[in-house]
Formats: structure tokens, C-alpha cells, sequence
């Protein structure tokens, strides 16, 4: 028997030595290949695809279609890196299993750690959108205690619905994964009988220096992918459905970006200054029946986002405290439902607070920022774990050796060179902080053995 890697005096089970062997977790392993691909789909399609159409056409114009594709190209990249890395675990943490096991535990923490504050900055700026689209039918919830109101009530009804089981959070995901992509389909095959193919014969590429600030725009629309990564340890067959799963995600939501900038850039003449591309667009060809069903796709489209983010988010806690990386406290399951229920009461919990007192954009460029930076560190793990695991039976081969894996390495390091300086101090002090608690909790360790 083997001990954890971080805690090597503990008796835990070891992620380091044997990832690929069976973990014994008390978690349920009820998700198959559909739900991985569900909540990657959800995790990565959420509220940006309704803002974004007009920026990318701000900045490019009738090459926008283009530019969504070719985001979609690089972002393959990354998922297929990452399917590598998935088909040589199947424990609950991905990414954290993947930095941890190449690099040591401080790695594994802190790779953990970026991609936690990732999903819960995005939780508290997709909480504060989804109470703005509300407000379209419900001004009172706008602003003040109505607002307040809508950010708690979401955090209460998703702490319920996957405290109480991980089918239940599922479920929900299903049912919203429905209401959103349904209008969504209908806006892009309705739409693209009404565009003109000659529409784009005007389109030009623009400046690199454009391109590359367009690109880093769009690019935030596909990140997220990773949140099938982390409950691998529910999932029935992890090293087999999440690769299938993140290459389903890659070229649906690829498909799905594209068609949507086709027709919304084709049809809407003032698409660059519009507030509302997406209902914009549907008004010319479906009237306020369009305009409706695509209000309502945004509400769903958040609330699959943020379902997707609650299932998976709080697994990272529980992963870290697992491997004595966090306050056993986060490690703990419900002993009926079975579920880390301490860890999801404090992500909601965290989330609520950043929503009260932060602003979407700047909750979604440090949910960005944080994302890459995790990103990185897993790419960077591959070598390393292919060299110990890659001769398995069930292990992923790319073609090209580390070709793939190394473009999404230099695609991250360029995305983050186009952050702004203000959003890399603030993350700076959160990997600080990160770094605290870490340190802290190995000091409580030792302590006790």
C-alpha cells in the first residue's frame, strides 16, 4: 500500500504513485460518458456567447466567423492535451492529479488552487448576469435587495439540488442543458436560411495587434472545459469517457460558435455597438418571439453554466483535503448522500460573497487569468506523466509526440500576455494567498502525525 505524496506519514490513499489504479473514494462513480460531456459543454457555454458576437465584430468584422473557428482550433489543442492526461488517472482532482504527480504537492495545490478561484469568480459574475437578464422581466431585482436576493436564492436551490446527490446535480444540468441548447439550435438553423453566402466576400483579415486582442476576447468563450476533469472519481469509466468527452466538446461547441457568429454578423448591420447581439439578431429574422427565446436561452445558459460549476468546483476542495493539502474539514462526505457537502456549502458560500460585492467584468477577466495559469502548469505535467504511465493499456497517444501538447502550452503563455497589468497584480496576490494556506495546512499535518 502506498501513502499520499503530499502527507507521506498519513494513511491515505496515494494519487502519486499508482494514479491509475483504483482510488478508494467514498464517492458515488454514477457519471458516464454523456454526463462528462455535459457538464464540459455547460462548463465551457455559458453566459459569454451572448456578449461576445459584438466584440468580435467590433474588432473583426466580417472575419469573426473565421476568427470563433480558429479559437476553436487552438482550444483543441488543449483539450486533446488534457484527454491525454485524463486517460492515465481516474480519481477525483484532475488537473490537481496531473500538476501534483508531476511536480510534487505544492504544484498540485496550486494548480488546484487557480482553477478553484477560476470557477468561483465565475460563479459570482455569471450570479450577477443572470440577476441582470432577469431584470429584464423583473426590474426590482436590478439592484439593492432584490438583486441580493437572486444571487442567495440560486446559491440555496444549487447547494439543495447536489448536496442531496450527484444524479440530482446532473439532472439538473440535463434539464438546463436542454432549455439552453434547443433555442440556441434554432437560432443558427433558422437563422442561416435568411444569410447570403456572397454577405462575406467583403471579409478582411485584420492587423495582427487586432487579432491577437480579438482573439484573446473570444478565446474566454471556450475555456471551462475542464470542469469534466475534476469528478472523475464519479465517473463510471474515467480514463475511457473523459477523452471522448472533451473531443464531442471540442467540435460541438466549436460547430455551435461559429454558425451562431455567421448568422448574428451576416444579419445585424449594427452588430458592433449592440448590448444584446444575439436578441438583436433574432429580431430581424424571428421577431419578438426571437428576441424572447433567446432572453430566455441566456437565463438558461447561466444557469447550466453555474450547475456545472457547483458539481464540480467544490470536488477541487475535497481533492486538496483528500491529499491533507486543505483542513480535512473540505474532505468531508454526507453519509447518506454521499457527497462533499462541506465543500459545496463553501464554495456557494464564497461565490455569494464575490457576487455581492465584486462586478462581472472584473470577476470574469481574473476567472480568465486564473484558468491559464492552471492550464499551463497541467500541460507542462504532461512530459513527465507520459514518460511514468504513457506505455499503459488505456493510455492516449497524440499524434506528434508533444506537438500538441506544446502549441496549447504557447497559446496559454500568449493569452496571458494580453491581460492587463491590473488583473495580474490581483492575481498575484491571490497565488500569494494560495501559497498561505497551503503551507498552513502542512504545518497542521506534520503537527499531527
Amino acid at each position: 500500500m502506498c501513502y499520499t505524496y503530499c502527507a507521506r506519514r498519513t494513511h491515505r490513499p496515494c494519487s502519486r504513485v499508482l494514479p491509475t489504479l483504483p482510488i478508494a473514494e467514498p464517492l458515488k462513480r454514477e457519471l458516464g460518458r454523456v454526463a462528462l460531456a455535459l457538464l464540459a459543454l455547460n462548463g465551457m457555454i455559458g453566459a459569454g456567447i451572448f456578449g461576445l458576437p459584438a466584440d468580435a465584430a467590433r474588432l473583426t468584422g466580417l472575419f469573426s466567423p473565421a476568427l470563433f473557428l480558429l479559437c476553436g482550433l487552438l482550444m483543441a489543442t488543449l483539450m486533446l492535451s488534457f484527454a491525454q492526461a485524463a486517460s492515465y488517472f481516474q480519481g477525483t482532482g484532475g488537473p490537481i492529479l496531473y500538476a501534483g504527480t508531476a511536480f510534487g504537492p505544492f504544484w498540485g495545490y496550486q494548480t488546484g488552487w487557480m482553477l478553484y478561484l477560476g470557477r468561483v469568480t465565475a460563479l459570482a459574475a455569471n450570479s450577477n448576469l443572470f440577476a441582470t437578464y432577469l431584470g429584464t422581466y423583473f426590474p426590482s431585482v436590478n439592484e439593492g435587495a432584490g438583486r441580493a436576493t437572486v444571487i442567495v436564492g440560486l446559491a440555496v436551490m444549487f447547494a439543495l439540488l447536489n448536496i442531496t446527490g450527484v444524479k440530482q446535480g446532473m439532472g439538473a444540468i440535463l434539464g438546463i442543458s436542454i432549455a439552453k441548447f434547443v433555442p440556441l439550435l434554432v437560432f443558427v438553423l433558422v437563422g442561416l436560411t435568411h444569410v447570403e453566402p456572397s454577405t462575406f466576400a467583403q471579409a478582411v483579415v485584420p492587423p495582427l495587434g487586432t487579432l491577437g486582442e480579438a482573439a484573446l476576447l473570444v478565446f474566454y468563450a471556450f475555456v471551462g472545459f475542464e470542469g469534466a476533469l475534476v469528478p472523475a472519481g464519479e465517473s463510471r469509466d474515467p480514463r475511457r469517457d473523459l477523452p471522448k468527452a472533451l473531443l464531442v466538446t471540442a467540435l460541438a461547441g466549436t460547430l455551435l460558435y461559429v454558425g451562431i457568429q455567421v448568422v448574428a454578423v451576416a444579419l445585424t448591420p449594427d452588430l458592433a455597438s449592440s448590448k444584446r447581439p444575439l436578441a438583436d439578431a433574432a429580431a430581424v429574422f424571428m421577431g419578438p418571439a426571437g428576441v424572447a427565446m433567446i432572453l430566455f436561452a441566456a437565463m438558461a445558459s447561466i444557469l447550466g453554466n453555474l450547475a456545472s460549476s457547483v458539481l464540480v468546483a467544490p470536488r477541487m476542495t475535497y481533492a486538496l483535503a483528500r491529499d491533507g493539502l486543505l483542513p480535512a474539514t473540505f474532505g468531508a462526505v454526507h453519509h447518506k448522500w454521499k457527497t462533499p457537502h462541506v465543500s459545496i456549502l463553501a464554495y456557494l458560500g464564497f461565490g455569494v460573497a464575490l457576487a455581492l460585492t465584486g462586478t462581472f467584468t472584473q470577476l470574469a477577466v481574473l476567472s480568465a487569468l486564473t484558468r491559464l495559469i492552471g492550464y499551463t502548469t497541467s500541460l507542462a505535467a504532461l512530459p513527465r506523466l507520459k514518460a511514468r504511465f504513457g506505455a499503459e493499456v488505456q493510455a492516449m497517444r497524440l499524434p506528434g509526440g508533444f506537438a500538441i501538447p506544446a502549441a496549447g502550452l504557447a497559446i496559454c503563455v500568449w493569452l496571458m500576455l494580453q491581460v492587463r497589468w491590473e488583473a495580474v497584480w490581483k492575481t498575484a496576490l491571490l497565488v500569494a494567498l494560495g501559497s498561505a494556506l497551503y503551507w498552513a495546512a502542512r504545518r497542521r499535518t506534520h503537527e499531527g502525525t
